[in-house]
């Protein structure tokens, strides 16, 4: 995670500047559509510090779902508390305060040290994830986790009319291809799991190796699993730089709900997102 360290959070409201008194700020930001916040304590005869709560602001209204997420997911047992989330009904952008996750998300060098393990380790924590729509849908459906299905169907069209197009998901393809498949295969998508929308390495925290919890959330809900079986395996090829963790990852997840052609489509669909 990029750090750098700023004396103040900027155009924070009353509350947020409250909350960050005392402790040491960094901008974590890795996106131009929201601004991130560490605020850390340092760790006594160390030149380390320990974060403690992650503030995010945005557009008005753009973190209102994640806020929910975060919400749902924690009652769960898997994603951040939610300290404080701020609408633009009361300020002029969205603020939402979380406390941290306890552990090192998965670019940590000890954890992509022995890839082989955290393969089968992720693949087997986003198995386990997806299946709480059938174990658990009673609970789901009391934490009113939304359908996001056609959301994400809507974006990859939205995405196709303003022209938008990235061929890394899908070597060697055009955008008029990519579009037919994606349109072809939008019927075959289904509501089968509960997911994290944004399944890659540096959104699953882990401390010494065991699952501490998700965070960005902003994508999650109940949609197709394959969605995020795509970018658990596209993680390791982006992150490592081979793919030689692609069938390792689908083994460990277990192909006995994966369809090679949907993963297909899902490629062509991320083109446009």
């Amino acid at each position: 995670m990029h750090r750098t360290p700023i004396p103040t959070i900027p155009d924070a409201p009353p509350s947020i500047r409250s909350l960050a008194r005392g402790y040491a700020i960094a901008d974590t930001s890795s996106s131009p559509e929201a601004r991130v916040y560490a605020l850390s304590t340092e760790i006594a005869d160390t030149n380390t510090t320990n974060d403690v709560l992650f503030v995010k602001t945005a557009t008005a209204g753009a973190l209102a779902h994640e806020a929910h997420m975060d919400a749902a997911f924690h009652e769960l047992g898997l994603g951040p508390e939610v300290v404080d989330y701020l609408s633009a009904d009361d300020v002029s952008a969205d603020w939402l305060v979380t406390r941290a996750v306890i552990g090192d998300d998965c670019t940590n060098a000890r954890y992509l040290a022995e890839p082989e393990r955290l393969c089968d380790l992720l693949a087997e924590r986003l198995r386990a994830l997806h299946e709480l729509f059938h174990v658990q849908h009673e609970r789901i459906i009391e934490l009113n986790i939304p359908d996001v299905r056609m959301r994400y169907l809507e974006n990859v069209e939205r995405g196709w009319r303003s022209g938008r197009f990235d061929a890394q998901f899908f070597p060697d393809i055009t955008a008029d291809d990519a579009h037919r498949i994606a349109a072809e295969a939008a019927s075959s998508l289904h509501t089968n799991a509960l997911l994290h929308g944004d399944y890659c390495l540096p959104n699953i925290i882990l401390d010494d190796w065991r699952f501490s919890g998700f965070i960005d959330l902003d994508h999650a809900g109940l949609s197709d699993r394959h969605i995020d079986v795509f970018w658990g395996a596209w993680t390791f090829w982006f992150n490592l730089h081979t793919d030689a963790y692609c069938n390792r990852f689908l083994d460990a997840y277990g192909r006995d709900v994966i369809d090679d052609d949907k993963l297909t489509a899902i490629a062509a669909m991320e083109c446009f997102m």
